[in-house]
């Protein structure tokens, strides 16, 4: 078991572990389809999802040509306009943008700033590199520095794309840990040598039994005590 001494650099899942993009995404579909109930949308937030990790996956198993974050949302946004019979071009096109608006956790912006204080923090995304310049300033979020997949023409769990924050963070691949909700996401980083920590959410990929990340929070509050000593 990795020491947590150990750690130099915290990299953070930013979709699902930072900010609740679930309600970020509702609350597009709400503006774009007024009348819609709970029940539908859900039922387009699921339409929304499934093309969006569909096609992420498709481009990550070489299925189809690299395309940026921005293209799958307005395919997503199509999707879910063309279940709820939507057709006002501008509605879809904010509608593509909702992610944006996604709220942080409870826990999120205070983790942030104590961890800042004390380590270097980098935000690594599947987002755009546009989509996280507007998530980090709706949401107040505060790290060093913010990388997108895109700048490698990939999507986690691609290898290049953790590769990436490893380069970044310029030291060895077990003193960065790498934080995230989706136990996928963990596994990744993991075969790259990273140290992991699972931070539970609402909506989160649980580890499963052979699961062995380094570190399990139930939020930021202990993930930030366990590296601050505070």
């Amino acid at each position: 078991m990795a020491q947590i001494g150990d750690v130099e650099v915290v990299v953070f899942d930013v979709l699902g572990t930072l900010v609740d993009e679930s309600s970020g995404l509702r609350a597009g579909i709400r503006e774009a389809v007024p009348g819609a109930d709970n029940a539908f949308v859900k039922e387009l937030l699921t339409v929304w999802q499934h093309h969006r990790d569909l096609a992420q996956r498709h481009i990550t198993e070489g299925h189809r040509a690299y395309v940026n974050p921005d293209v799958i949302d307005a395919e997503a946004a199509q999707h879910v306009a063309d279940r709820a019979g939507l057709t006002d071009p501008a509605a879809i096109s904010r509608l593509a943008a909702a992610g944006r608006q996604s709220p942080p956790w409870g826990d999120s912006v205070a983790g942030l700033a104590r961890l800042t204080r004390r380590f270097p923090v980098l935000g690594l995304s599947n987002a755009g590199r546009a989509a996280l310049l507007r998530l980090a300033t709706h949401a107040g979020l505060l790290w060093h520095q913010a990388l997108s997949a895109e700048d490698v023409l990939a999507y986690k769990p691609a290898p290049e794309v953790y590769r990436l924050a490893v380069d970044t963070a310029g030291c060895p691949p077990e003193r960065v840990l790498m934080v995230a909700a989706h136990a996928w996401d963990l596994r990744g980083a993991q075969a790259m040598g990273m140290r992991t920590a699972y931070v539970q959410r609402p909506g989160g990929d649980p580890p499963t039994g052979s699961d062995a990340f380094d570190w399990q929070f139930d939020g930021l509050d202990g993930l930030a005590a366990a590296l601050t000593g505070e």
